[in-house]
């Protein structure tokens, strides 16, 4: 039964192992298949951003191993359990934990819980595939899932679609991975199967030698490796099905495996999985067995009518060479390309490659240059000159590609973007942007790619000395030239130049590291040699005391290390404290002329390697703790550009740390970043106010820029407005300096505000957050409000409130907000349809964006002509602040009863708050610790004890026993507010008998001696009102 239900296609329901409870058995195979999903789920968000966000149509459910403390960041944690801060469009968390179950959405949700199970990965893999059996209808919808595979192309190519072709994808991966591994021990092969049947083929025709009626496969799909068999079959060995109608039989139903022959249960072209079962016994091949069961073809076969052209027995063993060669050049991963590609784009015939395609070489190394392997030396001269022959005819030979076509197949469809500035580094997985390649298709190239060819035939049978001549050679190639570079990959030039760093000679290393250092520039080969183990050997050679192999070795890691995990590599095996060490060979005083140049270009490129490999988090910390931070600062005083680049790059990478901001302080590199933002080389000055950007989030940064006049240089950065990367770090740098009002005076005078507002539009979204970002903290000014409005600034900011970015939102509201400070604007805001666009935002599913529009909308409310009737025109808003009570985000609860104190103070506003239920709401959120969220509460509460029975509601619903606790707290604000609140409750009877049990008397006689007047002034009220109860009880008991 458990093999029957849905699940991941055919990986999970036919090659998998169940026990009768629907478990997956502990055996190797079904251990294999949970690692292939578990590396697969763990690298598809970096692959497909985009596939990875959508949401399943059903959520994935199972017993995990986690607990609430292993959820950090981005996720809400309550007493009951958690959910993620990530919503779907209805607002729904897409993954929620209550102990012990969890419930996921998408499969970046699933990949972040891997990431938390650290070593547990594996059991909650198994887990989810065991308890969901129908993973590919969850995910895309039941419909979906059962569409047959020649009506896939037909469909809309949607974010759904495309899921679930990478699903199948994935599926037949697998399942193709272990018909390899069982094609290894094969004894019968495919093309031995083909042979014979097609042997047969030729006697089924009319006349006195006719043998068999017919012969004829089930499936007219041969896969790459010959098999006809389905994937899930070629798992137990299964090669093809045959029938085959006797003259004197009925017809029989073969199964050729790679164990032998032998009849099935009538498989033809149904599915049921009964009909694969074995009837009877095993035959060594398909003659073998007609022999046994058709007495007519047995009688033909004694009269030897064939025996002639009887195939060979020792076919099986002869094909098996044949076999592999020939499974080389179309690898599983190959097959697999080929599918989705023509699932994606409705592909119906194999080409080659496009890239050879475009060049014209589409056959290299023709299957006779194969054969010439086992030829005499005569033969292959023979061949070889025939060979000539026809190349000068413009034939082309076939190429065998292998793997590496393959990978680069994969990392077409998998490369990134890697973005060069951003708020705080972040490591992807891939961070490769694939560029559009449009290669030359002059015959030129084709030569070229012959002349690798014979480079790298010369390069594998070369002494030391020839080896020598052959790089050499190699090195006079265009090497950035990508036909040049894939044609040292697909034709083994790679792997030679990498064995060479294991050699002794240094002439070879350093020709071989010339090659890589520009070759390595390419992404798809930058992968490959980490594939294969390449960034070890180029670390080990960092040890080497020779000059020019330490730089080259440092520059090409710093190619090479472009994504995850070639920057783990180089890491675990002790690359980052070499790196380190060569940042300290270079002297400023002592040495000149070709020494000196020699110790900044190996210091240069070590400082490059490690800026690659400061984009992990991990990495950063290994290079602070190997000692860069004092070297590289000593760095950061040269005077020469080259190596200021790299230094400066590794620093802004790293000063999102907060110690690394601390050491940047302490060693007094402020000063060096300030200087170098007067330098022409646009570059330069992007990476300082980038690394000033992240420093200046602490204040003594933010004072050592000023100190050392370098908030000038960052306005005059402004006016290049072209370079959209520096304009972004510069705009980054004076948000934050502008964070502290002593700079924001020194920014007006070089009139910063007028060129910030003329950036309000038809600017890239990280210059406009970082824009608005600016203009937030400038309108703490009062004379800056007006100066924002009246130049047109609040009109451009009102229509960046219908974008989409979350950081923006923020922003764009806390500058809205500032602004609404002032009546004037106020009106003007609220004229734009800006009040409504600011409340809309409460809609966000982002709890950042919540909190800040509803800051922005106290102002609003409390700066209106007339709030209640602006307020009322948005009746709908109302429901949305009683919504967000429930809110699970401290800064949002806070938020939203500051707005609610506002909106109390209008009677007819309060009647329709308190209808809608937000006392017992209020009441719920006083037990909280939060001092914030204590002091907007009380207010709340104050102002909504107005209305009706509100104050006997809130007593009701256990509000006032809490706010007598409020008054331990030593914050004024917080003091006033909690007094105020008393004083309206003490007018309910019932309140002051709580009040007067939880001890209220002696905290307000202390605030009646020492608090400002108001504080004294509620204090004292309430203590009225419970004096006022206590001599009515007693006149009512004397």
């Amino acid at each position: 039964m458990c093999r029957k239900g849905g699940a991941m296609g055919h990986t999970l329901s036919r090659a998998a192992q169940w026990t009768s409870c629907c478990k997956l058995e502990s055996t190797p195979l079904n251990e294999i298949i949970v690692t292939q999903i578990l590396n697969y789920v763990e690298n598809f968000v970096s692959r497909h951003p985009q596939e990875a966000e959508h949401v399943f149509e059903e959520p994935l459910q199972w017993n995990t191993t986690l607990a609430k403390s292993d959820f950090k960041e981005d996720y809400i944690i309550s007493a009951i359990g958690v959910k993620s801060l990530d919503k779907d469009s209805e607002g729904k968390p897409l993954l929620q934990f209550f102990p012990p179950s969890v419930s996921v959405r998408n499969f970046n949700q699933l990949s972040k819980l891997l990431h938390m199970a650290e070593d547990r990965k594996r059991r909650e893999v198994q887990a989810c595939l065991e308890e969901n059996r129908d993973l590919v209808a969850k995910m895309v919808g039941r419909r979906l899932a059962d569409t047959p595979d020649e009506n896939v192309s037909a469909l809309e190519l949607d974010i759904r679609v495309k899921l679930f072709i990478l699903l199948k994808h994935i599926d037949e991966k697998i399942l193709n991975k272990f018909a390899s591994e069982i094609a290894k021990h094969a004894t019968l092969l495919p093309s031995a199967v083909e042979e014979e049947v097609e042997f047969l083929k030729e006697y089924c025709t009319e006349g006195g030698k006719r043998l068999l009626k017919s012969v004829r496969y089930t499936s007219d799909y041969e896969f790459p490796n010959g098999c006809r068999a389905p994937p899930w079959r070629q798992l137990l060995g299964e090669i093809c099905y045959v029938v085959i109608e006797p003259c004197d039989a009925e017809p029989l139903y073969i199964t050729c495996s790679s164990t032998g022959v032998y009849l099935n249960a009538g498989l033809d072209k149904e599915e049921d999985e009964s009909l694969y079962e074995k009837q009877g016994d095993s035959y060594e091949d398909i003659t073998t067995l007609l022999k046994r069961v058709s007495p007519h073809f047995e009688e033909y076969m004694r009269k030897q009518y064939f025996v002639e052209q009887k195939p060979r027995k020792s076919i099986h063993v002869a094909h098996l060479d044949y076999e592999i060669e020939q499974a080389q050049p179309k690898t599983p991963e190959e097959r697999e390309w080929e599918k989705v590609q023509q699932a994606l784009y409705g592909r119906r015939k194999r080409e080659p490659c496009h890239r050879w395609r475009n060049l014209g070489v589409l056959n290299m190394c023709s299957s006779a240059e194969e054969e010439d392997i086992t030829m005499s030396f005569a033969e292959r001269k023979r061949l070889g000159s025939k060979t000539k022959s026809m190349m000068k005819g413009g034939i082309t030979a076939a190429s065998s590609i292998g793997l590496t076509a393959s990978q680069r197949r994969r990392s077409i469809v998998a490369s990134f973007s890697e973005e060069h500035f951003s708020e705080s580094s972040s490591e992807s997985d891939e961070e490769e942007e694939q560029t559009e390649r449009r290669p030359d298709t002059s015959t030129e190239l084709q030569s070229e790619y012959w002349q690798v060819q014979k480079l790298v035939k010369y390069l594998k049978a070369a002494d030391q000395t020839a080896t020598v001549l052959v790089l050499c050679a190699m090195m006079e190639l265009d090497l950035m030239k990508e036909v040049i570079q894939l044609a040292i990959l697909d034709l083994g030039g790679l792997d030679l130049l990498l064995n060479l760093l294991d050699t002794t000679d240094i002439r070879s290393k350093i020709g071989s590291l010339k090659i890589l250092s520009k070759i390595s520039q390419n992404v798809i080969i930058r992968q490959t040699i980490v594939n294969m183990r390449g960034l070890q050997r180029m670390v080990n050679n960092l040890d080497l005391p020779v000059k020019e192999l330490q730089a080259l070795a440092s520059e090409t890691i710093a190619h090479v290390a472009k994504f995850r995990r070639a920057r783990r590599i180089v890491r675990t095996h002790g690359g980052i404290r070499k790196l380190v060490k060569l940042l300290d060979c270079f002297p400023y005083a002592a040495k000149q002329g070709e020494v000196i140049q020699k110790n900044l270009e190996v210091a240069r490129c070590g400082a490059s390697a490690l800026w690659s490999l400061s984009k992990s988090s991990k990495n950063k910390e290994a290079i602070r703790k190997a000692g860069g931070i004092p070297l590289l600062g000593l760095l950061l005083r040269s005077p020469y550009e080259e190596i200021l680049i790299p230094v400066v790059g590794t620093l802004q990478e790293c000063a999102s740390q907060k110690n690394y901001r601390v050491a940047i302080q302490n060693e007094g590199m402020v000063k060096d970043l300030v200087k170098n933002l007067s330098s022409e080389n646009e570059e330069l000055q992007m990476l300082c106010a980038s690394a000033i950007f992240k420093c200046a989030e602490d204040k003594l940064t933010r004072d050592l820029v000023r100190s050392h006049h370098g908030l000038q240089p960052l306005v005059s950065l402004l006016s290049k407005a072209e370079n959209k990367q520096l304009l972004a770090a510069a705009t980054g740098a004076i948000w934050k300096c502008s964070i502290s009002m002593e700079n924001v005076a020194i920014f007006q005078e070089y009139k910063a505000l007028q060129a910030l507002i003329g950036l309000l539009t038809d600017q890239p979204e990280q210059v406009l957050i970082n824009v608005v970002g600016a203009l937030g903290q400038f309108a703490q000014i009062q004379a800056n409000k007006s100066a924002i409005c009246n130049g047109g600034g609040i009109r451009a900011l009102i229509n960046l409130l219908n974008g989409t970015n979350q950081a923006l939102l923020v922003n764009v509201a806390k500058t809205v907000g500032a602004c609404a400070t002032e009546r004037d604007n106020v009106a003007i805001i609220d004229q734009l349809d800006g009040v409504r666009l600011v409340w809309s935002l409460l809609k966000n599913p982002n709890a950042e964006v919540q909190a800040s529009a509803a800051w922005a909308i106290c102002p609003c409310i409390e700066n209106a002509k007339d709030a209640g009737e602006m307020v009322l025109f948005l009746i709908g808003g109302l429901k949305l602040i009683i919504h967000l009570l429930k809110s699970p985000s401290n800064e949002v609860l806070t938020s939203i009863c500051a707005v609610i104190a506002k909106l109390a103070k209008d009677k007819e506003i309060l009647g329709v708050l308190s209808d809608r239920g937000v006392v017992p709401l209020l009441a719920k959120l006083s037990n909280t610790s939060d001092v914030r969220l204590r002091c907007h509460l009380a207010e709340a509460i104050g102002h909504c004890c107005m209305w009706g029975s509100n104050r006997a509601c809130f007593g009701e619903h256990g509000a006032v026993g809490p706010l007598v606790q409020y008054l331990e707290s030593n914050d004024n604000l917080l003091l006033l507010n909690t007094t105020m609140a008393l004083y309206q409750l003490s007018k309910e009877p019932n309140n002051i008998i709580t009040m007067h049990e939880e001890g209220v008397v002696e905290p307000l006689i202390l605030l009646i001696a020492s608090g400002t007047d108001e504080i004294q002034e509620f204090a004292a009220g309430c203590v009225r009102n419970i004096r006022l109860l206590v001599l009515a009880n007693q006149r009512a008991v004397y």
